[in-house]
């Protein structure tokens, strides 16, 4: 399943299924975005013919470079001092590989930033079109690419698609859609109704468990809270009347 996760709202506007071998690069080949679109992608979309087309729709892509990539370094920028210290390298670059040339992106120019990640204790190197934002702005839009994966952990967890009753295209196909629709409209009640912040986990908790029970929508969401406490490990004093059996 590929997703297009609107940053901003957090909904998403355009859903793809496709079967289980087609890789998630190729579940994208018909994703085209309005001019000026911010597109952050994974490693799963480094692709040379992907990124021609995002410029062609003069969007912004920022993803993480693979390994592999060839290239030249052509200037290296300064960075500024005693600021965005997480950015270790900031270059405009050229890719110089048989793919890129083949899709037409050897001669385009193109940025590469590397950043620190202190989680983890690594070294992230991603890869933009974009020429004029800081460094530390391209760092932070790659790391807002999290938000996607927390979606898919929300919607696995709480919306019952961890597993499929059924095996058919229609069956597998009806019950992602139904958990799509069922997390729009938890979404428009928590964002228009509630006046309480729930986490998305215990807002569907409450209204699975209160909605039969209640008419009142907006009581639901605003009134009833949950609280969640943390269980006591009981101590259990050890046998003293037990004895130790040693073997020889």
């Amino acid at each position: 399943m590929h997703v297009s996760l609107d940053e901003a709202t957090m909904i998403p506007e355009m859903v793809n299924l496709t079967p289980a071998k087609v890789s998630d690069r190729r579940g994208a080949d018909n994703f085209r975005y309005p001019s000026g679109t911010i597109v952050v992608d994974d490693r799963g979309y480094f692709d040379f013919g992907l990124f021609a087309a995002r410029i062609e729709d003069q969007n912004h892509f920022v993803t993480r470079i693979k390994a592999n990539t060839l290239y030249e370094s052509i200037v290296e920028k300064d960075l500024p001092d005693g600021e965005d210290e997480h950015i270790l390298k900031d270059e405009l670059i050229y890719l110089t590989g048989k793919a890129a040339q083949q899709a037409g992106m050897d001669n385009v120019r193109l940025r590469r930033v590397a950043v620190y990640k202190e989680e983890g204790n690594k070294v992230i190197e991603v890869l933009t079109n974009n020429l004029d934002w800081s460094a530390a702005t391209i760092a932070e839009l790659y790391k807002r690419r999290w938000q996607i994966e927390i979606f898919f952990k929300l919607i696995k967890q709480n919306l019952q698609i961890k597993t499929f009753p059924g095996t058919s295209e229609n069956a597998c196909k009806s019950q992602i859609f139904v958990a799509m629709i069922v997390y729009l409209l938890l979404e428009l009640i928590h964002r228009n109704i509630s006046k309480t912040y729930h986490c998305f986990g215990h807002f569907v908790t409450l209204i699975r468990v209160c909605l039969t029970q209640y008419n009142r929508l907006e009581y639901i969401a605003s009134e009833i809270q949950i609280t969640v406490q943390k269980a006591k490990r009981r101590y259990k004093p050890p046998d003293r009347g037990q004895q130790t059996l040693g073997f020889g």
